[in-house]
């Protein structure tokens, strides 16, 4: 193992890229589902934070979910509309209609328990400046749920995903002659 200067570590922030990657995933499964409706026995557990800039709620929903909401994709939704940062989706809530906005910034997490994936991310936080930056780099605090698991990282850096794919329920990945990878 080479020891790099901190500010090396931070010219590409793959934690960034890859929870940017995880939210497309999470898009790109919206979109499909708002051109072709939900198929088969698929459905979303979609996980945000209430509190984020650009979610809009109704007052009762507000109320009901001060931090946090976890909505259910499934059959009785109407109006998903998927656009580059956010989507639109009616539900109803004990009969009462609602129209909501979540950002893809504000998801926690994504799951579709049909396919068996699940990602858990925390919400974006906004752009650090240069020196907060350099400060991160030299602390041991974890950024993200995603990177923070336990025994997900070792001690070369690289990050194991089969770590996540296992604490969320789901089973390991296979290689095609069917050993684990």
């Amino acid at each position: 193992m080479t020891d790099r200067p901190p500010q090396i570590s931070r010219l590409i922030d793959y934690e960034a890229l890859t929870l940017q990657a995880m939210r497309d995933v999470a898009r790109g499964a919206l979109k499909r589902v708002a051109e072709k409706g939900m198929p088969g026995d698929h459905h979303f557990y979609v996980e945000f934070d209430t509190t984020a800039d650009g979610v809009v709620l109704p007052e009762f929903l507000q109320s009901q979910y001060p931090e946090r909401m976890t909505i259910v994709l499934q059959h009785q939704f109407s109006g998903l509309e998927v656009e580059p940062g956010q989507f639109r989706v009616d539900l109803a809530f004990g009969g009462i209609p609602a129209t909501l906005t979540v950002p893809f910034a504000a998801m926690t997490a994504f799951m579709d328990p049909a396919a068996q994936f699940a990602v858990r991310f925390a919400p974006e936080a906004p752009e650090p400046d240069a020196e907060a930056s350099a400060e991160s780099d030299n602390a041991s605090a974890p950024a993200g749920e995603t990177a923070s698991e336990k025994g997900a990282e070792r001690q070369d850096g690289v990050v194991s995903l089969e770590a996540f794919r296992t604490r969320r329920g789901l089973s390991p990945s296979r290689r095609e002659d069917g050993e684990p990878a």
